[in-house]
């Protein structure tokens, strides 16, 4: 049965295309539906996150998820991802690193415990994480059938070292910026980030939508491009960069 995005607490931005903002972290997670085909943005937080949110988007389009894009590997975003078995699962060039490697997976499940996710969670996540089939070093168009095509562009590192964002054409155009743009909370720098770029890539984000589009933060409410040129400013005299 097809339910509402309102029904399912969504928020819808344009036709066929929506976001929520889970508990927890207010993690936004995206969903972009296409012709027989679905694609979700972010897995959620642990395993039990991962199949609500799958067992959602599959009511909004009528169908399973097909695609799953990973803005960036922090443990918010991806614990969920072994939820989709099936899927195919994008990524920045890079990511395997932090979500393949024994002492990488180890910083991410210590990362997840200590912002607050119960340890059993976070082990069972962790444990059965799978990392991308598809790596994006650059832009990858995904054709989504109807004539939606959606554009995955690697614009980082700056919020992190693998930072991926999703362009959906339309009117209006939205962007998912993952954690490079922040609505909710002042943009959050931990030890994998890379000041230096980051401001370089929310000007990307703004050339790839332009003045009239949507912009949708990795956590928090939707902005415009207004805003997305303040947090640059605003990195760009944090963290001293010219």
């Amino acid at each position: 049965m097809t339910m509402t995005w309102e029904e399912l607490g969504w928020e819808r931005l344009a036709a066929g295309v929506g976001r929520c903002r889970l508990p927890g972290w207010d993690c936004t997670t995206g969903l972009v539906v296409g012709e027989g085909t679905a694609l979700l943005i972010d897995a959620g937080s642990s395993l039990a996150e991962g199949a609500r949110l799958r067992t959602e988007a599959q009511q909004l389009a009528g169908h399973r998820v097909t695609h799953l894009a990973l803005t960036h590997p922090h443990f918010d975003h991806v614990l969920g991802v072994a939820a989709f078995a099936g899927t195919e699962v994008y990524g920045a060039v890079g990511i395997d690193t932090v979500l393949d490697g024994r002492h990488a997976r180890e910083e991410l499940r210590a990362d997840a415990v200590g912002n607050g996710l119960d340890a059993c969670l976070a082990e069972e996540a962790v444990d059965a994480l799978v990392g991308p089939r598809h790596h994006v070093s650059g832009e990858w168009t995904l054709d989504l059938g109807g004539g939606r095509q959606v554009l995955l562009a690697n614009v980082g590192p700056g919020h992190s070292a693998h930072d991926l964002a999703v362009l959906v054409p339309g009117s209006p155009e939205v962007v998912f910026c993952g954690d490079l743009v922040e609505e909710s909370g002042e943009p959050q720098s931990g030890p994998d980030a890379v000041p230096s770029h980051w401001p370089a890539a929310l000007d990307r984000l703004l050339d790839l939508g332009g003045e009239d589009a949507l912009y949708v933060p990795g956590h928090g409410a939707v902005v415009d491009a207004d805003f997305v040129r303040r947090q640059r400013d605003e990195l760009t005299a944090r963290f001293g960069v010219s």
